[in-house]
């Protein structure tokens, strides 16, 4: 009501309000809106054609859905209503970027899922704010999942509405491609300040992805801060940090949904997945590893994770897995690898997959822990940094579009690069391999899956990192040369050239000593040992190594200082050999999150990898270097028996969490059975709310009828009495206590106690004759002091025309001639005097 009584009435928009009612009651919330604005506002009737400047109001017991121009009822479903839901995502695929989705107050977390639709969509998303919401849980879960551009009041979110109502983004949306080529073309330089302050911000050049999309975003962007023209946009972002992030999670297009297209999960469950585990089991050690680019929020590599889970079955297995995501976007990584969502994938995800791979928490779902710990998220840009190699499976679904030509050129090469023989690369519906056809077959038309082919990619695979593109892309080719900076090209491959082929072996790991990343070739001084997969450092270490890791890595964190162990022993195939070993602890700029790097230095003051002098030449000097072996390697041998007590230790700790965590599971599912009841009480009650809000208006109309009838009644100077069925008194003005001796405190009584002061003997049979024939009875009557009355006696009809009483009326005979005759006398007078 707050928002509509602040929308101004010529927006040139139709609105649509979709309100969780109760299914069987009829409900009045179009009168009750109708009465806040001036706009016409009714309820929506089978298949309805919107017209501008007026409200719709859908009806208890259906869902509203926007198709073909029109509003259409349809079924409401037999479980929690997410009729919210239903609307947005009708309406993003109607309307597309003309759409517009607001959430008010309300509790569950219906629309999230439908205001994540209309952001993809290009549309604009508002929502109310926590403090102004009665209830506030629908709007807090939408603001959560990130799906939200303004969170206001409804008053501020009508005026907005109003600002932006005359856009051209709302009103003239660019859709033809030759359109945006021209504009493009037309703000080439303005578009290039754009791209320049995201690069020097974010780190990323979007100067080469596809023009289409980024004027679309960025127009997006322009309607929410009612700026018309790029140039003017330019500048604002300048100054204007928030926005660039903004404009920057735009630009990624960060919405997913959990097993998105469900015939490519069949077909990979059926198909794909069971033929690359039996091969790979027959690998000593098996591993299946997949990575998926532009993963967003995580929701598809966690539906990928647990289609594997389920091929591998309940039962034990030796196979390892491991699946990437990554992304360009830090803050849709961090969420991913918390792996929290709102109660809205309940529409995509079966109740078995959320009570096997789920944990309820507060109306949020989180992964559970033993698919969190196969899936591994980064920040990567997949057209500047290297791929991840030996991986069996890469699903890069609606990234290429994104892309221009030149980039998806350079993408798919690496992609083959990173497959193992055999491979499948999954993509999107309208993408497709078609440059470089002849490194992948297409195995299923249907969901886009391509095997892996044994052709060497082209010399154009360039595999080495490239750091954008020039911002000058947007402007008209020139045909004096190509533009390329050659000189600064040409160094920096060469650098990295150099960096890749000389620099040590290193690992990037957190303070808890897990892997985040692997640089170099690390096999010697790194083994994945047999049983459960892990980053774990220390465990990943060769033996020699652990105690001289523990303690330098341990030294680093303590002084946040570099620290070095030099001669640092390594066994590997009966012989050995030393390193030096570097930790160093740094941060990333903007982050509070310290990481360390750990070097491994294959060079030795003398040599590399050299083995250890079997003869010194003198046997004193023999004998001295044996003795200090033989402490050094008592010392290790010490030191690993305490780290083994340590495990021992460890490994009780955990039996004893595993049990826990099994005491946890049976509470957790009695707690997911309490906070589905407490989903459907919140529900029920939102629509009891609103029923109680129209039962509160309608008393308050009666309240008014009720005033209106008793000033009727007290100014009409009639004797009136209303009796019900039972002849019980129901109402009498105030002119009936002289005539039939009723006081108010006689409401309610039986006529037949009364004692009127006229003499009707038989007023009881009249009164019944009036009730049963419907008729009107009419008799002169006279009162104790002789003076005559007319007793009118009708039947009382309520709305439904029923009979539930009647009505007896006195009129004052005598009054009446008295009046007429003093009328008379007056005339004469007037008559006399004008003679």
């Amino acid at each position: 009501m707050e928002l509509l009584r602040y929308l101004p009435t010529r927006t040139g928009m139709a609105f649509v309000i979709v309100q969780h009612l109760d299914p069987h009651h009829a409900s009045r919330l179009s009168n009750l809106l109708g009465k806040v604005t001036a706009m016409p506002v009714s309820e929506v009737t089978g298949t309805t054609t919107p017209k501008p400047n007026t409200v719709y109001v859908q009806p208890p017991n259906k869902c509203v859905i926007a198709r073909n121009g029109t509003l259409t009822l349809v079924q409401r479903e037999e479980r929690l209503n997410v009729a919210i839901d239903h609307f947005f995502e009708s309406l993003s695929e109607e309307c597309g970027s003309r759409s517009i989705g607001i959430v008010l107050s309300g509790t569950g977390s219906d629309g999230t899922a439908g205001l994540r639709a209309i952001k993809a969509a290009g549309g604009l998303t508002f929502a109310q704010n926590q403090e102004s919401a009665k209830f506030d849980a629908m709007p807090r879960s939408a603001i959560r999942a990130g799906f939200v551009d303004l969170v206001l009041p409804p008053r501020e979110i009508a005026r907005e509405i109003e600002r932006i109502a005359d856009h051209p983004y709302i009103r003239r949306p660019l859709s033809d491609p030759e359109e945006i080529e021209k504009a493009a073309y037309r703000q080439a330089d303005d578009l290039g300040r754009v791209f320049l302050s995201l690069k020097k911000q974010m780190g990323v050049d979007f100067s080469a992805y596809k023009e289409s999309t980024l004027i679309r975003r960025i127009q997006r962007r322009m309607a929410l801060h009612r700026i018309e023209k790029i140039s003017q946009y330019a500048r604002f972002l300048r100054d204007n940090k928030k926005e660039i992030e903004a404009l920057f999670d735009d630009l990624l297009i960060n919405v997913t949904r959990f097993f998105r297209d469900k015939a490519l999960f069949r077909a990979l469950k059926k198909r794909f997945l069971p033929t690359l585990l039996k091969n790979k089991s027959k690998d000593r050690q098996p591993e299946l590893r997949a990575w998926v680019p532009g993963c967003a929020t995580g929701e598809e590599v966690y539906s990928l994770a647990i289609c594997i889970l389920e091929t591998l079955g309940r039962g034990p297995s030796k196979m390892r897995v491991q699946i990437f995501g990554t992304d360009l976007s830090e803050s849709v990584i961090e969420h991913a690898r918390l792996g929290i969502y709102s109660s809205a994938i309940e529409t995509d995800v079966s109740f078995a997959r959320l009570k096997r791979f789920f944990v309820k928490r507060d109306g949020s779902y989180q992964i559970h822990r033993n698919v969190r710990d196969i899936c591994t998220f980064a920040r990567q840009n997949i057209t500047a940094d290297p791929p991840f190699s030996r991986l069996d499976l890469i699903s890069c679904r609606n990234v290429l579009i994104y892309l221009s030509p030149e980039l998806q050129k350079r993408c798919i090469p690496q992609f083959h690069y990173a497959l193992n023989a055999g491979g499948n690369l999954i993509l999107g519906p309208v993408e497709s391999v078609v440059l470089y056809d002849e490194l992948f077959k297409l195995v299923d038309k249907k969901n886009k899956i391509y095997a892996k082919t044994a052709v060497m990619p082209p010399r154009t695979a360039n595999l080495i990192p490239q750091r954008g593109f020039e911002l000058a892309h947007f402007r008209p080719s020139s045909t004096a040369g190509t533009g390329i900076n050659f000189g600064g090209d040409l160094l920096r491959v060469a650098d990295r050239i150099m960096l890749s082929t000389y620099a040590p072996a290193a690992v990037v790991i957190d303070q808890d000593m897990h892997v985040q990343q692997f640089r170099g070739r690390t096999e010697l001084f790194l083994e994945h040992a047999p049983g459960p997969a892990t980053f774990n450092l220390l465990q990943l270490a060769r033996p020699t190594l652990v105690a001289d890791l523990r303690a330098t890595i341990r030294r680093a964190i303590k002084t946040n200082k570099p620290a070095r162990k030099e001669r640092a022993q390594v066994k590997l195939g009966g012989r050995s050999y030393e390193i030096n070993i570097q930790v160093v602890p740094f941060k990333i700029p903007g982050s509070d999150r310290s990481w360390l790097l750990v070097i491994f230095d294959e060079t030795t003051k003398e040599t590399k990898l050299e083995k250890l002098p079997r003869a010194l030449g003198k046997k004193a000097a023999q004998r001295e270097l044996m003795d200090l072996r033989r402490e050094l390697s008592a010392s290790k041998e010490s030191v690993q028996s305490i780290i083994e007590e340590q495990e021992a230790t460890n490994e009780e700790l955990k039996s004893a969490n595993e049990e826990i965590e099994s005491s946890n599971e049976e509470l957790q599912s009695t707690n997911e059975e309490l906070e589905t009841a407490k989903e459907e009480l919140q529900s029920t009650n939102e629509e009891l709310t609103t029923l109680n809000e129209e039962l509160s208006n309608r008393n308050l109309e009666m309240m008014q009828l009720t005033n209106e009838l008793n000033n009727l009644l007290a100014s009409t100077q009639m004797p009136i009495v209303m009796v019900d069925n039972a002849l019980t008194v129901r109402r009498a003005t105030p002119a009936a206590r002289g005539a039939f001796n009723i006081l108010p405190t006689d409401i309610g009584r039986p006529l037949s106690e009364l004692r009127p002061n006229i003499d009707v003997p038989d007023l009881e049979n009249i009164l019944r004759e009036v009730i049963e024939t419907l008729g009107t009875r009419e008799r002169k009557v006279t009162d104790k002091d002789g003076r005559q009355y007319s007793l009118r006696i009708r039947p009382y009809r309520t709305r439904d025309n029923k009979i539930d009483g009647a009505v007896l009326t006195l009129v004052d005979i005598d009054g009446t001639k008295e009046s007429n005759e003093a009328k008379k006398r007056n005339r004469t007078k007037d008559v006399f005097s004008r003679k």
